[in-house]
């Protein structure tokens, strides 16, 4: 499906489908997209000119972030945070993002509904949201993900805080695959950084600043770093957590083990002795009426000096 935004006075609102018809004019308009329909691509790509191919770059969900421009069409495509929930647990990956645009028109592509356009349109983390100046659309689009990447971060952190707060009561395997999860998607995220990174960096070889426009790119650029950094950041402490609770796992094991080997060394005596007394053979005390007692004596006396020596050794610990 599509939208088509316009600007009216200072606010931006939503055209009305119903006169999105063929020849309509596209001018000074945003048209979103997400996971549109092969017809929808087709009229969408006859009605502003944009090749059909740079439509479905965004759609490729293995596609890498880069920008291009070709013929004073614009094409970037950079990866944004999503997240899901699956039995109250929250997930987080990335998805490519593409923004095209024209002198006449901006096109915003992606395979699911996102809350980056909500953001926009809200005026959640950017004020003055214009679609009127290409550049400055584009530089607020990517404030307004780095500014998402902030706050699934934070939300990670406060995650793995909570996944090591019951993980010190009780290790069960559900919290270890939540950290195990909360791990791969700050993998997904440092490495979307990055790659939006070598995107922006480009960004001024192609497109034309105006001069309000330079702070705006400043923030930019400080926001994505600043996600880089908290990104590797809890990288790094999630990853030392999870090697430390490994560690923490297999000692517990080996306690685990050593308490068996000892109880089981401890269980054989009276086994072996009584044993012994078990041959078809003569053996002491045979035929005496105290000889069971003596048998189940040296069996206790045996088993309890192996006990005080295990016990000094600390190996029922």
């Amino acid at each position: 499906m599509f939208q088509v935004y316009k600007k009216i006075n200072k606010s931006v609102v939503e055209v009305d489908k119903e006169l999105i018809i063929d020849g309509y004019d596209f001018t000074d308009q945003w048209i979103h997209m997400s996971n549109p329909t092969d017809k929808e691509l087709e009229f969408v790509s006859l009605a502003t000119a944009i090749p059909e191919d740079y439509l479905k770059a965004a759609l490729d969900s293995e596609e890498r972030a880069h920008i291009e421009k070709e013929d004073g069409v614009v094409m970037s495509v950079t990866d944004i945070p999503i997240t899901e929930e699956d039995d109250d647990i929250y997930t987080y990956a990335t998805l490519p993002f593409g923004c095209i645009f024209t002198d006449k028109t901006i096109v915003t592509v992606c395979l699911n509904e996102t809350s980056i356009t909500y953001d926009l349109l809200a005026g959640r983390y950017v004020r003055d949201f214009n679609i009127h100046k290409r550049t400055r659309f584009f530089l607020q689009l990517q404030y307004v993900i780095s500014k998402k990447y902030l706050q699934y971060l934070k939300q990670i952190d406060r995650s793995s805080q909570r996944v090591q707060a019951e993980l010190e009561k009780s290790m069960k395997n559900e919290e270890l695959i939540e950290m195990l999860s909360l791990e791969k998607a700050l993998v997904y995220f440092s490495t979307s950084l990055r790659s939006n990174t070598a995107v922006l960096d480009k960004v001024p070889r192609l497109l034309k600043f105006f001069e309000e426009d330079e702070d705006l790119w400043e923030d930019v650029l400080i926001e994505n770093r600043q996600a880089i950094e908290m990104s590797n950041i809890y990288r790094e402490i999630l990853s030392g957590t999870m090697d430390a609770y490994a560690s923490i796992i297999s000692n517990n094991l080996n306690v685990v083990m050593k308490v068996l080997a000892s109880i089981t060394l401890i269980i054989s005596v009276p086994s072996m002795v009584a044993a012994f007394w078990g041959m078809n053979t003569g053996v002491p005390f045979e035929g005496k009426a105290w000889g069971f007692w003596v048998v189940i004596a040296i069996c206790i006396i045996v088993s309890i000096i192996l006990l005080i020596v295990l016990a000094k050794k600390k190996m029922l610990k």
